[in-house]
């Protein structure tokens, strides 16, 4: 079965694989910026900023040489951030170790900051052509089907046994296209909801068609619900410039701008909370305004709900007690700053308001 997988899924993928700007162009820099931008985002969400980021760093070399606000202004709305400081950081040790050129092998392209088991694989066949094996979203709810994998793929027992049908199923030549194909099939055929099995080069193997219990598969266990955080954030004024607060590098958006504030503590109401961490952050008093905007926004394991306050800056010089910098920034600039989605919201809508009073 293991050959006649294969084969059906190359000869599908030779008349059906998707046109991608980063496939087909023999750059393993382009393949693994491709990779790294994939994870936890769309195709279609992924392909301008691919675009937008090769035309300003067309070669390893130039992401490794840039300058670290730069590659976040590019990856803005992306999200996950880390992915992007984790891909400038790599650049550069491959410039430092590597003489420049993106190793082979995927032990060694897990030494580097942000590539895992399945990036490491995903470069290591699709631009190198070694035989190594991938496991994202897509290939975990193909194999789990066509193999009617019965542990949970979101546990370390289902997770190993589908890597290890992943390694056991890889041919052993065109590996890249075959594990490109496993992806394209989970992409538009082999979906989480509704699968157009009648479409899949697959469905005379596929265990799951057979038994029809494909919305069972893959099994996942349940999460539990993600913890609620009441956050306060101000739009600080002085002398017509807002202030602007860098994250520190090792922290939640690390390396972005944000108008200061943090979470609230149990009993706190919010322009106390403000008020008291504007202190803490930046060693600053202000008096809190009226209240903005209420924004709500999911990260990985948490939720918030950010609480904007226009505010005055009363006395105190900014100082760097809990960010990595400050700045008091017109609005006119605002822009040129890298900001979570949130942030941006607030520092589009100061931005569409002073070009309303000035017109």
């Amino acid at each position: 079965m293991t050959s006649e997988f294969s084969e059906k899924l190359l000869s599908w993928y030779d008349q059906n694989k998707r046109t991608l700007p980063w496939r087909d162009v023999g750059d393993a820099y382009a393949v693994w910026v491709s990779e790294i931008m994939l994870q936890q985002t769309r195709v279609e969400t992924v392909i301008p900023y691919f675009q937008r980021w090769m035309t300003a760093f067309p070669t390893l070399a130039d992401l490794a040489n840039a300058p670290l606000e730069q590659v976040l202004r590019l990856w803005e709305g992306l999200g996950y951030y880390a992915r992007a400081r984790n891909l400038h950081k790599a650049a550069q040790q491959v410039q430092a170790k590597f003489a420049g050129q993106l190793p082979t092998d995927p032990p060694t392209l897990q030494s580097l900051p942000g590539i895992g088991r399945y990036t490491a694989g995903a470069i290591a066949s699709i631009a190198y052509g070694q035989k190594a094996p991938i496991l994202d979203g897509n290939v975990k709810r193909v194999l789990a089907r066509v193999f009617n994998v019965g542990l949970p793929a979101n546990r370390p027992s289902g997770t190993a046994a589908l890597w290890q049908l992943s390694t056991d199923l890889l041919p052993d030549a065109a590996v890249g296209d075959y594990n490109q194909a496993l992806m394209d099939l989970g992409a538009t055929v082999c979906t989480p909801q509704n699968p157009t099995c009648l479409l899949c080069p697959v469905q005379s193997l596929c265990q799951a068609y057979r038994l029809q219990n494909q919305k069972e598969r893959p099994v996942m266990i349940e999460k539990a619900p993600l913890p609620h955080y009441d956050v306060t954030a101000g739009i600080i004024w002085k002398d017509g410039r807002v202030l602007l607060a860098q994250r520190p590098a090792e922290k939640l958006l690390g390396g972005l701008w944000e108008f200061p504030g943090g979470k609230t503590e149990p009993g706190e109401n919010l322009p106390d909370c403000l008020q008291r961490e504007i202190r803490e952050e930046l060693a600053c008093e202000i008096a809190v305004g009226t209240p903005i905007a209420s924004i709500k926004h999911a990260f990985t394991h948490f939720r918030i709900t950010v609480h904007f306050f226009d505010c005055q800056w009363v006395s105190g010089e900014p100082q760097a007690l809990d960010c990595a910098d400050w700045r008091w920034v017109a609005l006119d600039a605002l822009a040129d700053y890298p900001m979570g989605k949130v942030d941006r919201i607030i520092a589009k809508q100061l931005a569409a308001e002073k070009l309303k009073r000035e017109t």
